[in-house]
């Protein structure tokens, strides 16, 4: 085998154990699976049309994650977003998506900007429509949006998996009477700080808008989402 040939053999199976990866971790996320239900390799390895060692491989990745739980000679198990979980990534958003909005005054683009706008105006409208399946896809592109505005990969990454791994509380909350249409107007008013280069404005408008989720999770109640 050339070293090309080496190469791209490689690179197929780092993307097939990613996408394999991605798929049991949404399934995961998206509350399909139960706490401790079992991850059997073979049954996921059938459904995905793959064989047992990238979905192997992929369940080691999640443990790592904290995911998967693995027990030897036992199996692989879910271990599901706690309520203590989702309060430490709230309180812990609401300092990195402060320090986001404040870099992204520095460091955003006049594309990245146009971009947030129209992001915001289609939530804008969408609110007023009262489609929350769509508002609660444009509330996930706005913060992502945000995030590679801010230009820092480390950043990003963190933030984009707190942001995935309370996916079921944050469309609970949009989907509540009244928060979205002031998570839309909190969005609107971060925009505004950016756009203006005011990066203390920016951050503590950031700041707020996750604390005001946490708010309106309490009222809510995470026993009933989670």
């Amino acid at each position: 085998m050339s070293e090309k040939q080496g190469q791209k053999e490689t690179r197929d199976k780092y993307s097939l154990r990613g996408r394999v990866y991605e798929s049991i971790r949404e399934d995961i996320l998206s509350g399909r699976y139960e706490q401790n239900t079992e991850l059997k390799e073979a049954a996921i390895g059938a459904e995905l049309g793959v064989s047992r060692t990238p979905v192997r491989e992929a369940l080691r990745q999640l443990e790592l994650e904290g995911l998967v739980r693995i027990i030897p000679n036992r199996g692989a198990y879910v271990n599901m977003i706690t309520a203590k979980d989702v309060q430490d990534i709230y309180v812990l958003r609401s300092v990195l998506e402060g320090l986001c909005a404040k870099w992204a005054t520095e460091y955003i683009t006049k594309e990245q900007l146009d971009d947030l706008e129209e992001t915001l105006c289609l939530s804008e409208y969408h609110t007023r429509k009262g489609n929350y399946e769509k508002l609660w896809e444009l509330d996930s592109q706005f913060h992502e949006q945000l995030y590679s505005a801010a230009n820092s990969r480390i950043l990003n990454h963190i933030l984009s998996d707190f942001h995935d791994y309370v996916k079921r509380v944050r469309k609970a909350t949009i989907a509540s009477e009244g928060r979205s249409v002031k998570s839309t107007e909190e969005h609107r008013a971060i925009f505004e700080a950016i756009r203006d280069k005011d990066a203390i404005r920016a951050e503590v408008l950031a700041k707020q808008h996750v604390k005001r989720t946490i708010e309106s999770i309490q009222i809510y109640g995470l026993d009933k989402i989670l």
